[in-house]
Order: C-alpha cells, then structure tokens, then sequence
C-alpha cells in the first residue's frame, strides 16, 4: 500500500518535485500544506491513476498549464487551454508599462483596446486594475475568445469581446470606435525560428506563436492602420521578441507615431515598444 501513499507517489513521480506537487494538489484539491500533513494517507486508486496519467503527459512535455488547465497571471489564475497562448511573465511588462505611464489620472476613464486577446490576460488584467477604463478585446479565434469570456467572468473583470481579424470588423464601417491606448501582443516568432519545436510552445496554437513570414508582418500592418483607431494623442504598445525592438521602433516611427521608447523586461531585455499618434 506504500506505493499509494501521496508522499511516495510524489517522490517517484518521474518529474521536477514542484511539478508533482502541483499535478497531485490538481487531483487531490489540498494545499500544499495538507500534502505534508497527508502525506502518508493512501490515495484513493482512481486518483492514483489520474496523477500517473498527468504524469506521463508531462513527460511528454505537454505543459503545465495545459495540464492544469491554469496559469498565474499579474498574481491572478488565467484558465488556459490549448486554444490560447499561455500567459507568461514577460508579458507583465507591458501591463506595468500602461498602469503607470499611461493613466492621464488615475481616475480618467479611458478606452482601451486588447488586440489578440488570447486568454484574455492582457485585457481581464487592466479591467481588474482599473475597473473605470472601458476595456474591449478582440481575437479571430471563437475558441480563444470563449476562454477569455470565461477568465473575466470569473475574475470579476468588464470587457467588451468581439470576434475580429485584426480592425476587419470595423473596416467596413462608415464610423467605428477610437481609443485611447492599444495594446497588443502579436504573433511574433519568425516562421522558420527552431524555438517552435521547442518546450512548451511545441504545444501552443501556432497562429498565436508566429506570423508564418518574419515575425514582424504583423507589426509593419498594425502600425499603419491603429492611427485610424486612436483618439488624438492615443498610444500604441506592443510586445515583442528580445531581439525585435529596433524594427518596431522604425515601424512606428515610419507611421507618424511620436515619443517612440523601448521598455526592458526585468531579465534587461527589450520587450515592449510603442508611442504617440500626433494630434490629428
């Protein structure tokens, strides 16, 4: 019966100990603490079974979140399923950047757009910071849209999602909605770059992960069409790959946009890029 215990189950699970620590409080619902304090109980045969089961998917790389079915966000649990990108910390940056530097006031209620929404991270975040902000999303995945409707019920978070190819829902529009902020977080890895049948992303949505040319296609594009939907002085924000920011940087200053400027991530990398539309 040793070999049902949590403690020796965990102990020879053929992953990183943290990793079963997480895949047996997935199955079993206790805290890290009960694991410790249970950890000579027998589990249950069928629980058991589950967690060698998530086990074996780890092994064959399948992340974590996947798994789980959740990843941690700006301190708050994002669903994620393999419709969305998983959430990752670099990507914090540019939520940092938009609370602190472009508030106008804390209490100024301003439009945002969240292009390519995901998991809704990005969006469901800066409706939870800022609950006064009028928040939208869009995505052209109904699956992903569906999991970021989801995030921010469960978050408390008001966001307005629509289903849309980039700005083609409006194109046709005589009149459409203007913004004050535009964040994105487009697909940004190069076609051919190895890092695609590497680790995690292996699993991931590939039209989340790589634009299918340079990686940059899809900044060069949105560059010339958010002017269009920025409100005079709006800004637009980007993340983008560690080694992409001087690319960016001259899209958007080929576009007219002003006060252009780089932030670094907190491993000292350039992540997020962006700037000011001219008063129109």
């Amino acid at each position: 019966m040793d070999m049902l215990t949590i403690q020796h189950l965990i102990q020879h699970a053929n992953v990183e100990p943290l990793e079963a620590r997480m895949l047996m409080q997935y199955v079993t619902g206790y805290s890290r603490a009960s694991l410790i304090s249970r950890g000579h109980d027998v589990l249950p045969a069928s629980q058991a079974q589950q967690f060698t089961a998530l086990v074996a998917r780890r092994v064959q790389g399948e992340p974590m979140a996947y798994i789980i079915g959740q990843r941690e966000f700006y301190g708050r649990p994002f669903k994620v399923t393999p419709d969305v990108l998983i959430p990752r910390p670099d990507t914090e940056t540019l939520i940092e950047h938009v609370l602190q530097h472009c508030g106008w006031g804390a209490e100024h209620a301003l439009n945002v757009l969240d292009m390519g929404t995901g998991s809704g991270a990005i969006a469901v975040t800066l409706a939870c910071e800022r609950p006064h902000w009028r928040v939208s999303a869009l995505d052209i995945s109904n699956a992903a849209l569906s999991v970021a409707a989801e995030n921010a019920e469960q978050l408390g978070a008001q966001v307005t999602f629509m289903h849309s190819d980039w700005f083609s829902a409006w194109a046709a529009h005589e009149t459409h909605p203007t913004f004050d902020i535009i964040v994105s977080n487009p697909p940004y890895v190069a076609a051919l770059d190895v890092h695609l049948q590497q680790g995690d992303v292996r699993f991931e949505p590939r039209m989340a992960l790589t634009d299918e040319a340079d990686g940059l296609r899809h900044y060069k594009s949105l560059v010339q069409t958010a002017p269009d939907y920025l409100k005079a002085g709006g800004q637009l924000w980007f993340e983008h790959g560690y080694d992409q920011a001087q690319a960016v940087r001259e899209a958007l200053m080929d576009a007219g946009f002003i006060d252009v400027n780089t932030i670094r991530d907190l491993a000292g990398h350039e992540r997020v890029s962006g700037g000011t539309i001219r008063n129109k």
